[in-house]
């Protein structure tokens, strides 16, 4: 089954001309891991239990449902609001069913911490880095 959702995932990745978030979701585990045990295993248990089989029966659109479980993990590691950057800079709130033009930041009730970057599209514009560069990155200087 995994094989099989792994395949699907990696078709709909190539098909969209979309970024492989993984790496940085297992980025995101690692992290919830070090905070909350708990919610580390709810995580583990939503990925083997509805995530894996739900790509590999057809049931959920891959990378919708990828998208989906970063702002998951997201959601455990920091309670707050998801939102989404357009293509202009306009924020609104996440839409699951959005595009993957988007780009996807959770931003924490506790705002002494950063934005938790969710989902960057494959082609950022000038608006979404400038907003990832202050809300992830931390950059308060143009071009640093």
């Amino acid at each position: 089954m995994k094989e099989q959702a792994v395949t699907r995932f990696e078709e709909a990745l190539e098909q969209a001309g979309a970024r492989d978030p993984r790496d940085h979701y297992r980025d995101l585990l690692r992290e919830l891991k070090g905070r909350d045990a708990d919610a580390y295993e709810r995580a583990v248990e939503h990925f083997q239990d509805v995530l894996i089989p739900g790509i590999a029966s057809g049931e959920l659109e891959p990378l919708a449902a990828w998208r989906e479980y970063g702002c998951k993990l997201a959601e455990w590691i920091a309670e707050g609001r998801t939102v989404e950057i357009d293509d202009t800079g306009l924020s609104r709130p996440h839409d699951p069913s959005t595009d993957g033009d988007r780009l996807v930041l959770h931003l924490p009730d506790d705002t002494g911490q950063k934005a938790i970057l969710v989902s960057l599209p494959e082609d950022v514009t000038s608006a979404q880095r400038a907003t990832y560069d202050l809300l992830v990155a931390g950059k308060q200087t143009l071009g640093g």
